[in-house]
């Protein structure tokens, strides 16, 4: 059995996401439907059946948060390093592949978050080198050109997200050239409008209750292009869920 180590009960600066929350912002980021139960599964394992016996399948990574009051929890960080793990997933390599890669790179990155962390991008590619299995091999690399297959793709998540030393701070879901963004030092993490800290989910309600931007942007003092750019990711929310 995995030995329970004593958690950091500080929220502050964190994030606080449900495991059904955590879904749908990571299925907005990386454009396909990701299931709570599969979130559920990556970070506290799982039961199954075989030949009668009942087994014990490990989580992939500890979470960063307690279980408060029996609510299971993410952090930011689980978040983001939930996105990773599912362009893995969505590139067709095993859980049993990405349960190898997660362990060598936090041993070899001294980093409990080790592929959203910054230093992945460059000693990422060893670290896979290494535990990808021999039928999986083409999945992640163009054997032909030595093509580092996934390095698009984890650019591409990376493009919406700011490093502090090393490890993902902040993330901007539309893009750094919108007003959104999720700061897990601001408003425990919930989806924000940069400027004014306004929640997008507060400016949605707003909205519906008026629909006019121009009334939104003048009772909560936001730009109407931000109250725009809050419409626009809430509604994307609502589509990946």
């Amino acid at each position: 059995m995995e030995a329970t180590k004593p958690h950091d009960f500080s929220l502050l600066g964190r994030g606080i996401y449900s495991v059904p929350e955590a879904a749908r912002i990571a299925s907005l980021a990386v454009g396909t439907r990701i299931h709570p139960q599969t979130i559920h599964r990556w970070l506290w394992g799982y039961r199954y059946k075989r030949a009668g016996q009942t087994l014990q399948g490990n989580r992939l990574w500890r979470p960063e948060l307690p279980i408060l009051g029996g609510l299971k929890l993410l952090s930011f960080r689980d978040l983001v390093e939930v996105q990773f793990v599912a362009t893995f997933r969505n590139k067709g390599v095993s859980l049993h592949t990405i349960r190898r890669i997660i362990g060598r790179a936090t041993e070899l990155l001294q980093a409990p978050h080790p592929l959203s962390s910054l230093s992945f991008k460059t000693d990422g590619t060893s670290v896979v080198a290494d535990m990808v299995d021999e039928k999986e091999r083409r999945l992640v690399y163009d054997l032909d050109s030595s093509q580092f297959l996934l390095e698009l793709v984890f650019d591409r998540l990376r493009a919406g997200l700011d490093y502090a030393d090393l490890q993902a701070a902040r993330w901007w879901p539309l893009g750094k050239d919108h007003a959104v963004v999720v700061d897990p030092h601001r408003s425990f993490g919930r989806s924000i409008v940069v400027d004014e800290g306004v929640p997008t989910a507060v400016l949605k309600g707003a909205f519906k209750a008026e629909r006019s931007i121009e009334k939104v942007s003048y009772w909560y003092e936001v730009s109407q292009t931000a109250v725009r750019d809050a419409l626009e990711y809430e509604e994307r929310l609502e589509t990946a869920a």
